[in-house]
């Protein structure tokens, strides 16, 4: 390559791509543009470049965010501003001070998590929750104060979901396993979830305080010290939160390789062969040996389910054992 010519970088040879289809009519007004994920998938870049893809293609007016909707190319007079070829960019006509008015902290909120839930939290800005309301990038500012703010509510908003019924179930065991099951499908529905914060720095969250208040009242009154109390409770959400923190890293990996989770075990097949056949692994060699032509499919659900049973299970002779011993 002659070391004049100028390299282009990923997201501007993409945006150019995008740019030709909307030209070309391939990409009609209102059709949707490809969200990050896809656009991660299609040109194996990872979602930090396919997001600024996308704000590239907002910035010069040739697509919109759409609440409920997505990204999609901008009509007439659509965005903040579009360039011609070879020109400045233009200021449309009309603004659109209406849509600021209108702006609550809610419905930032449930753009936020919207954005969260289809292109990850580590996609989430103020800009992109901004261009899905279609409002100046600023306007979100008004109702919460900065990233952080908005993730603690964007928390709080899908944890409310949680729904505890009035006459808990008879049992420990069943109270605890309701909670446990109602939490990890919020995770499931929101992976980013997960995300939001290390195990020892725990959000004031109020609504996460409600599941950890159905959580301990299952646990009180068995004779357990209360650091105990805390302590199972803790455990009981790490293992949920610590299994739903691969959905979020597998989509992720998904768009940065291109290939899904099958694809990808399949392509180390020969890696895994190599091991297998060393003779140093014997009882690893034997156990995938003893698979068959089927081999292994890691099922998450499943997994959970097999982990939950067995947490459960340690946690009910420990509390059955405290149950003995007190005076």
């Amino acid at each position: 390559m002659p070391f004049a010519e100028k390299i282009v970088p990923p997201y501007a040879r993409i945006a150019a791509e995008l740019r030709r289809r909307i030209a070309d009519g391939a990409l009609a007004p209102g059709d949707r543009v490809p969200s990050t994920r896809r656009i991660a998938q299609e040109w194996n870049v990872a979602l930090a470049t396919a997001a600024k893809v996308l704000t590239t293609l907002r910035q010069e007016g040739l697509a919109e965010a759409r609440p409920r909707v997505g990204t999609v190319v901008a009509g007439p007079g659509g965005g903040p501003a579009r360039t011609a070829p070879g020109g400045p960019a233009r200021t449309p006509e009309k603004a659109a001070p209406a849509h600021d008015r209108e702006l609550t902290r809610e419905r930032v909120v449930r753009a936020a998590v919207e954005l969260a839930d289809s292109e990850g939290l580590a996609a989430l800005a103020m800009r992109g929750v901004a261009a899905r309301l279609g409002v100046a990038a600023m306007s979100p500012y008004r109702h919460v104060n900065s990233k952080e703010d908005l993730v603690f509510l964007m928390a709080d908003a899908v944890l409310a979901k949680a729904v505890y019924p009035q006459g808990a179930p008879a049992g420990r065991r069943s109270r605890l396993e309701l909670g446990a099951r109602t939490l990890w499908e919020l995770h499931r529905a929101h992976p980013w979830l997960a995300q939001i914060g290390p195990l020892t720095r725990p959000l004031a969250v109020p609504s996460l305080i409600a599941y950890s208040e159905w959580m301990l009242a299952a646990l009180d009154g068995h004779g357990l010290a209360p650091a105990t109390m805390l302590d199972l409770n803790t455990l009981l959400y790490s293992y949920i939160q610590g299994t739903a923190v691969h959905l979020e890293r597998e989509a992720r990996a998904a768009g940065a390789t291109g290939l899904t989770g099958e694809q990808w075990v399949d392509s180390q097949a020969a890696a895994y062969g190599a091991l297998v056949a060393s003779g140093r692994f014997p009882t690893f060699a034997k156990v995938l040996g003893s698979l068959g032509e089927e081999g292994y499919d890691l099922r998450i659900d499943a997994m959970f389910e097999l982990g939950l049973t067995s947490m459960l299970d340690g946690l009910t002779a420990l509390v059955e054992g405290a149950g003995r011993t007190r005076p």
